[in-house]
């Protein structure tokens, strides 16, 4: 039971350390991203995540908004 739960965590450290290998040993190394606006084919095309356009949607005035502001 011991041996199995030891074998099980050292090939868990193993598998962890080989996927990070790059991360972990190089001087600029960082996890990539996966976000959506990180991708430069998705932002030449215009598409962005959802956080981000509910951002940016909440920084522009709403039509509604501006019609109230220009009465008084």
């Amino acid at each position: 039971m011991i041996k199995t739960l030891l074998l099980g965590a050292a090939l868990l450290f193993i598998a962890i350390l080989l996927m990070g290998i790059k991360v972990f040993f190089s001087k600029k190394g960082e996890f990539p991203n996966t976000h959506i606006g990180g991708s430069k084919a998705m932002r030449d095309k215009g598409i962005s995540c959802a956080t981000s356009q509910d951002r940016d949607a909440a920084r522009r005035e709403s039509p509604i908004e501006k019609l109230l502001t220009e009465k008084l």
